[in-house]
């Protein structure tokens, strides 16, 4: 059987927010076989490659297997937070919305 390419939001959920310059995107799978392949195929490199526009100076990974989840700590990603950053989404919120859209293999 031959894999084809989704979206993320086809096979999970995102919650993100943010904490001073820092963004966190929170990543939920609806199955447990959704949750292994985004454990698989989502690392911090992919995820930091999705945002390079936005440069972040890290992205950490972490793990939650009991909630089907993982969660994504972008640092410096929001260039100063809400009360510093000109940017649009100085919150970050719109970055769980954003990785919903990175594809995937399934």
């Amino acid at each position: 059987m031959k894999n084809k390419t989704v979206p993320l939001s086809t096979i999970a959920y995102a919650r993100s927010g943010d904490k001073g310059t820092n963004s966190n995107i929170g990543v939920i799978a609806y199955t447990p076989e959704g949750y292994e392949l985004i454990e698989k195929y989502l690392d911090a490199d992919r995820v930091a490659q999705f945002f390079k526009q936005l440069e972040p100076r890290a992205v950490k990974r972490y793990t939650l297997p009991n909630l089907w989840a993982l969660n994504f700590v972008l640092e410096g990603v929001l260039a100063g937070g809400g009360s510093q950053s000109l940017r649009t989404d100085a919150q970050g919120k719109a970055l769980g919305q954003a990785i919903l859209e990175m594809p995937i293999e399934i």
